[in-house]
């Protein structure tokens, strides 16, 4: 595959891959309302099967399966020149967060968003090994997991994802979920929502920005209000945003919390969770006290430990890592070797699944021609796309194009080439799922 045409298929396709519900950025700005959909369908994913070269010119470590771990693998495999890639990531198969909230209305089962590594170890010859990272040495360029052994390498391309801020008073109890990585939590609170009584309430909150997937927790908000109208009949949910506002998708999550579900939601903006207390059901707020049957608490957001751990943590007070997005290797002195990708990186692009493959592809590029003695490409594209579900059969759509800006070092979202839908329909509803199995098969197929 002929990366450049790939690359730049993406200036002339916009959206060339696919996501659910992860893109678009931090708010409406800029962008102009248009009234074609994104395309569904990413490039084709199918490609030969990578015939391993009999002698390996370089080595390139990856730590993190997720979205953007298994296609910067993917893609240095299918573009380098006899580079060797490890994965290291703890658990054996990976669980979408892109399309997790159906799981809770019980439109999807957990094992649906469930992928494998058997296709990148068998097609294109990249070694799995599953364990815990314990150190990264970043100018010796060395990796040293839990059980001692050490791996060395000439790149090393972390993308560990995110966690979650500790709230005051939560401790370990489990009556609050996140449920903002897909797994137990997920499961959880689908549980507690089938328990709740009819006219219950139910509290979900909003994080400041930067978080994990900008439209995801008020697509989840109308998602759910949908549900409750359905299953629970006289049940109120309550959002409490962080944020002075909707940070994305402005007019359908405003016209869906004030209109549609009007009798349903109620909204409270500039409201922080300042601690909490499990056993009452209470969330102490900026904005008061609040109770509910059912808690959907999603925390501040910053980067997986390891990246403080190897002291990239260098953005957003210590939250994410700073990166050279010509070819995301970190901006610490003496980590140039380091490259942070995805969740755990700071850039102008949105936290999400499409652009953690996006971002992937101009890395794998990057790390491609350095270490064929080149220079990064010096203009990268990247492309963001993604539908929200509005009711439990209908979604709307958003999407953003960004290119790099010489004069500020930074991807810039291109006005022109970005938009939303004007409302929402069963038709974009029925395109997610060729849509989040185009953006899969391209990362994991």
């Amino acid at each position: 595959m002929d990366r450049r045409k790939f690359l730049g298929s993406a200036v002339a396709g916009v959206v060339g891959s696919t996501l659910l519900s992860c893109g678009g950025g931090g708010g409406d700005s800029g962008t102009v309302t248009t009234t074609e959909p994104p395309a569904s369908t990413a490039p084709p994913a199918s490609t030969a099967p990578v015939i391993p070269s009999p002698t390996i010119k370089s080595r390139v470590i990856v730590i993190g399966g997720g979205m953007g771990g298994a296609t910067v693998a993917k893609y240095l495999r299918l573009w380098g020149d006899a580079i060797s890639v490890t994965l290291v990531e703890r658990m054996p198969t990976y669980t979408s967060n892109i399309m997790s909230s159906l799981v809770l209305t019980g439109q999807r089962t957990m094992s649906s968003l469930s992928f494998s590594y058997d296709t990148l170890r068998s097609k294109y010859g990249i070694t799995t090994v599953f364990g815990e990272v314990v150190g990264i040495d970043p100018v010796s360029v060395k990796v040293t997991l839990a059980d001692g052994t050490v791996l060395t390498a000439d790149r090393i391309v972390l993308a560990p994802g995110i966690s979650f801020d500790d709230v005051p008073g939560l401790g370990t109890s489990d009556k609050m979920p996140h449920a903002w990585q897909a797994g137990p939590q997920t499961a959880l609170l689908a549980s507690q929502l089938n328990a709740m009584p009819s006219g219950g309430v139910m509290i979900l909150t909003i994080p400041k920005t930067p978080y994990r997937c900008p439209p995801g927790p008020y697509e989840r908000a109308c998602l759910l209000a949908d549900w409750l109208k359905i299953n629970k009949p006289g049940s109120k949910l309550i959002v409490l945003d962080a944020n002075p506002g909707i940070v994305t998708e402005v007019d359908n999550f405003t016209n869906a919390f004030t209109g549609l579900y009007g009798s349903v939601i109620e909204y409270h903006v500039n409201t922080e969770v300042i601690s909490v207390d499990p056993n009452a059901m209470t969330l102490i707020t900026t904005a008061g006290n609040f109770h509910g049957e059912v808690i959907n608490l999603i925390p501040r957001q910053r980067a997986a430990p390891l990246l403080a751990v190897a002291g990239l943590n260098n953005a957003t007070e210590g939250r994410f890592g700073r990166v050279n997005v010509l070819n995301y290797a970190s901006t610490v002195a003496g980590a140039e070797k380091v490259h942070v990708i995805g969740d755990a990186s700071a850039t102008t692009q949105p936290k999400a699944g499409h652009i953690a493959n996006q971002e992937a592809k101009v890395c794998a590029d990057a790390i491609s021609r350095i270490l064929s003695g080149g220079s990064p490409d010096p203009a990268p594209v990247t492309n963001s796309a993604c539908y929200s579900t509005i009711t439990m059969s209908q979604a709307s759509w958003l999407h953003a194009l960004f290119q790099y800006d010489p004069g500020t070092a930074d991807m810039k979202a291109v006005a022109a080439a970005s938009g939303a839908s004007t409302g929402w329909d069963a038709e974009n509803f029925e395109d997610m799922e060729t849509w989040f199995n185009a953006l899969m098969g391209d990362s994991f197929g």
